[in-house]
């Protein structure tokens, strides 16, 4: 398993390095680019901008531009200044090689300010709201499943699988639209934002009931949605599962019905599940942007939609190697979990 997760992990390198390369490509395809602000305002001086656009690289070519920003990701380098005290061929040598290593994210200037600081401050919401619905859509969508595929064309399936339909259908825009109407008629829980102006004054169950009802209708959208589709994935995994020929084997053996479904055949079912758990962590951050737009939560998806819509290069190039990194932990997670779940899955 470890030389598995290593060997994993070396090939996630150049998967990372040809997702930043097309991104970066595909953000300088529009006209313009993240200084036309700066450029189309005459109180800003030319001098300034040229020595921004130097820094930066913005007066090169595509690959030189990319380039520098990939050198500067994770190491600080000497700058012009320590070239030119250096005299020695050891202090020459040493401006070669990076000074010491760090991330750097570059900086956002649509936001006038460092991209991990522009990241930092809404990072948590995105991640907090993602979290709570993904633990929610499981919580429910796997029970429910379950007893649908166990009581088949029972009433209590027959009534689920209507709900699970009802909610296929409505898209997430239009789900959130009519929540957030019926929130304005009846005032019980408030609209947009995460928090309310008085909380920091708030105890600590203050503190946690004001947060449930600023997130109570974001979540809602994403888990009426979600719950739906893997329930009935659900159902259909686990009657796959219920009529092999170890589970009839089981059964005439006597074993009781309870330790049939859930000891033997619940395990297999939730194979499947676990290979889309992998795909539902690596889009916690991307996952939830239509929804936090339309409902005014402070997440990062009206951050990302601004920052392509002005070009603000840097920023979506962390954005796209946030989801990078965590769309290849979620399918190794994915894959680990497997090999846990499944004695019959290995990796060496």
């Amino acid at each position: 398993m470890t030389t598995y997760i290593i060997r994993r992990l070396l090939i996630s390198i150049p998967l990372l390095l040809a997702m930043s390369l097309i991104t970066f490509g595909f953000i300088r395809l529009p006209r313009g680019d993240v200084l036309a602000r700066y450029r189309n305002d005459p109180r800003f001086d030319r001098e300034v901008l040229r020595q921004i656009e130097h820094q930066y690289r913005f007066d090169r070519s595509f690959i030189v531009q990319y380039g520098y920003w990939l050198k500067n990701l994770f190491f600080e380098w000497p700058s012009e200044q320590d070239a030119a005290k250096a005299h020695t061929f050891g202090e020459k040598l040493k401006t070669h090689f990076p000074k010491r290593f760090r991330l750097d994210l570059g900086y956002s200037f649509d936001n006038e300010r460092p991209v991990v600081d522009v990241i930092s401050e809404r990072l948590f919401n995105t991640l907090l709201l993602s979290l709570v619905s993904l633990i929610l859509i499981w919580a429910v969508a796997v029970p429910l499943g379950t007893y649908s595929a166990v009581h088949q064309y029972s009433m209590g399936d027959k009534v689920l699988s209507l709900i699970a339909f009802v909610g296929m259908s409505f898209p997430s825009f239009f789900l959130a639209l009519i929540l957030l109407y019926l929130v304005s008629l009846t005032g019980w829980l408030p609209i947009g934002g995460l928090t309310s102006s008085n909380y920091p004054q708030m105890g600590v169950a203050g503190k946690i009931v004001d947060l449930s009802k600023h997130m109570l209708v974001p979540v809602l959208v994403i888990v009426l949605g979600s719950i739906a589709g893997m329930q009935r994935l659900m159902r259909g995994n686990m009657l796959e599962v219920l009529r092999m020929q170890y589970v009839t084997t089981a059964r005439a053996k006597g074993l009781p019905e309870s330790s049939v479904v859930y000891r033997h055949a619940l395990r297999n079912a939730l194979n499947p599940m676990i290979t889309i758990f992998g795909y539902m962590f690596s889009g916690l951050l991307s996952g939830a942007a239509l929804t936090e737009m339309i409902t005014s939560y402070p997440g990062l998806g009206q951050l990302m939609l601004s920052a392509v819509m002005a070009q603000d290069i840097f920023l979506v190039m962390s954005s796209m190697m946030i989801g990078g990194v965590m769309l290849i932990a979620g399918n190794l997670v994915a894959d680990v979990l497997l090999a846990l779940a499944d004695p019959r899955i290995s990796y060496d």
